[in-house]
């Protein structure tokens, strides 16, 4: 089987803040380029890429979807992903196995909280971007004021491509210098025509920040520019794809998805100035001795993939994957390294191709592809599919740590291991999520990114699974730091049951702690003196110390709540010969660390969330006013239109049931976003 044409394959995410319109954008998409026969629409429910029954009922995008769309001879393989903040792991591990993005932006609200942790992500794997401004037929809507708060708020360059008349349900293509009007009876009929003098000189700004954007790295192009000349659509093409590909420019088109106005000249961007996976720079791996390798995008050589999510498929576990280098075939057997560990052997029994909720299979896998696999009981989100004969590990895909728990139970006892399976299952499917015990009450304790998240999470369990089940309310996630230094000294003296004659175990440490500044995290710092002068620490006495400074990170000495911020150093070990075993050292770390964390006494920290507000201006103080109340620090307004986008912080209990607060001050007409920031006192 012969492998594709790397060049004529673009990797492509959607992307943008919730309710900004990138599935409708997608539909669009898949019906313009024959991926679809019919286009499905959101508000009835019946989009193509939102195909589990939770997406539908909610009329949001949960899970990233994987499709393909042909265009002008290339493959556009499509990740459509989820905008709510609640499920944000979706948009994380769909950017790190992409080439590049489509950021869809709300034409009359510009850049909102979810842009710009969509930004933020995007930045972080380097992708190059291209714009949407959808919307554009909506009152208030306002192309000049979105690029303006790409600038503000992203630190973006957006430059204008196609400025949308939506009056006249057409586009102005500023690099074609043409008119396109969309007609028949779903705008898949493209009309083309000159662009009048007085329109091409009304748009003279726009015109111009395109041949600034284009010569950003073309010095010829550059100079022409600086002399006043017009430039030839080919150069500037040229230009743009070279600024594109750098990061140095991002192109914006505008639109609107759901009136079929300007999607085309999009797909003809992705096509031309998005990278294919050749043009991307090799991804560094690391061997199992810690050295590193440059892996290469190409069918030859040994094969290299990254697991980037487990999906539960009727009923089955199924493993997405981008394979990076090599060919993969089924039967064939892989290696998941796990450093430090046990790396497992396992194999791939059925390679899929994957159209949102449909699967094809598939002979073979080749490099710069997306696919999924079956057969893989072990390989975990984040974990690196290699051959055995060339071990590697790629850059892991990080998840966030959950902020929001309920207690949950089945509503009849003989449920319980069937509730264990299910939770094991969605816990592989979702890093974010996670099943405790609370020390204190017994209770099994379900742990997510918010109500919503936890909402989704109950209802699945409920549909997919038939398990009726009873939970709490929600409540916040804690986590505890030190208020101070503090240091003390533990003596462990202990004689061995069952030895004879009886043995001692003994060791004596003294430890320090102290607070670190908010987001630090937690500090473990092993580097004691070691008392009789001349002795040592051997290489498990020192691995004992270090793991019983680390004992009660998890769980506190004495609330149960994870610690952190927080730096814990061993400053002095005393050794009594062959008595001072390594579990004797870890007795005496841990518990001069429980003394000394109780002598510093705690401070208690709450998740504190980044949010946006937005109101009618009429009801602006008494939003306000109820924000203060609930302890809310005021960072700023700001005005459009009708409307005031208020931002905060606040802490998130007091940001429970939050939503039938707003909409009861508005009327209905007030909305909020919340981003988890870090956790902080009050």
């Amino acid at each position: 089987m012969k492998p594709p044409d790397l060049s004529d394959l673009r990797n492509i995410g959607i992307a943008a803040h919730v309710d900004a319109g990138k599935t409708t954008l997608t539909e669009r998409i898949l019906f313009y380029t024959g991926a679809s026969h019919k286009i499905g629409e959101v508000h009835d429910g019946a989009a193509h890429m939102d195909y589990l029954a939770e997406e539908r009922a909610h009329g949001i995008t949960i899970t990233s979807a994987v499709t393909k769309a042909p265009w002008q001879e290339h493959v556009i393989q499509l990740v459509d992903t989820p905008g709510h903040v609640d499920f944000t792991i979706e948009v994380e591990r769909s950017m790190r196995v992409l080439d590049g993005c489509v950021v869809v932006l709300d034409g009359v609200r510009g850049v909102e909280p979810q842009t710009e942790t969509v930004w933020r992500q995007r930045d972080r794997f380097a992708l190059p971007a291209l714009f949407f401004v959808n919307k554009m037929d909506r009152p208030g809507a306002d192309f000049e004021h979105t690029l303006n708060s790409l600038r503000k708020r992203l630190h973006a360059e957006p430059a204008p491509v196609t400025v949308p008349l939506a009056e006249q349900n057409a586009v102005v293509h500023l690099i074609e210098r043409q008119l396109l009007r969309f007609a028949g009876e779903q705008g898949e009929q493209v009309q083309t025509e000159p662009c009048d003098d007085p329109l091409w000189d009304a748009l003279r700004p726009y015109r111009e920040a395109l041949y600034l954007a284009a010569a950003e790295a073309d010095d010829e192009l550059a100079e022409r520019v600086m002399m006043g000349e017009e430039p030839e659509p080919h150069e500037l093409w040229r230009g743009l794809r070279a600024a594109t590909l750098s990061g140095r420019v991002q192109p914006c088109f505008g639109g609107s998805a759901l009136r079929n106005l300007g999607v085309q000249p999009l797909l003809d961007a992705i096509i031309r100035l998005l990278p294919s996976p050749l043009d991307r720079p090799p991804s560094m791996a690391h061997r199992l001795d810690g050295s590193s390798e440059s892996v290469i995008m190409e069918p030859k050589g040994p094969l290299v993939a990254l697991a980037f999510k487990v999906q539960m498929w009727e009923g089955r576990r199924h493993v997405f994957a981008r394979i990076y280098r090599g060919t993969l075939k089924p039967g064939d057997e892989v290696l998941v390294p796990r450093p430090g560990g046990d790396s497992i052997k396992e194999h791939v029994a059925r390679i899929f191709d994957v159209d949102a909720g449909k699967r094809t299979r598939m002979q073979q896998a080749f490099a710069g592809q997306i696919v999924l696999l079956a057969g893989l009981r072990y390989a975990a989100t984040g974990d690196t599919l290699c051959s055995p004969e060339a071990p590697l590990t790629l850059e892991r895909i990080e998840a966030r740590e959950p902020v929001l728990s309920l207690a949950i139970e089945p509503a009849s006892a003989d449920q319980e291991k069937k509730l264990l399976e299910v939770l094991d299952k969605l816990e592989q499917e979702d890093p974010t999520l996670q099943v405790q015990e609370d020390p204190e009450t017994g209770q099994r304790l379900l742990r997510g990114m918010g109500e919503l998240h936890l909402q989704i999470l109950l209802e699945r369990i409920q549909r997919e699974f038939g398990l009726s089940l009873r939970s709490s309310r929600p409540a916040v996630a804690l986590r505890v730091t030190v208020a101070g230094p503090a240091s003390a000294e533990e003596d462990f003296a202990r004689a061995l049951e069952g030895e004879q004659p009886p043995k001692e175990v003994r060791a004596r440490a003294r430890v320090s702690v102290r607070p670190l500044e908010r987001r630090a995290g937690v500090r473990v710092v092993v580097e004691p003196t070691v008392a009789p002068p001349g002795a040592s620490l051997s290489a498990l006495q020192a691995e004992a110390a270090a793991a019983g400074a680390r004992d009660l990170l998890a769980s506190g000495p004495v609330e149960g709540v994870p610690l952190q911020d927080l730096e814990i150093h061993v400053d002095e070990i005393e050794l009594f010969g062959a008595a001072s075993r390594p579990e004797a050292l870890r007795a005496a770390v841990s518990r001069a660390v429980r003394k000394a964390l109780l002598q510093a006494g705690e401070r208690l920290l709450r998740p504190i969330m980044r949010t946006e507000v937005v109101v009618p201006e009429e009801n602006l103080g008494t939003v306000l006013g109820d924000l203060q109340a609930r302890q809310a620090l005021i960072q700023g307004t700001e005005t459009e239109g009708n409307t005031v986008a208020i931002r905060c912080e606040v802490a998130l209990d007091r940001l429970l049931g939050y939503s039938t607060d707003l909409r009861s001050m508005t009327r209905g007409r007030g909305q909020f976003t919340m981003e988890f920031d870090r956790f902080d006192t009050v």
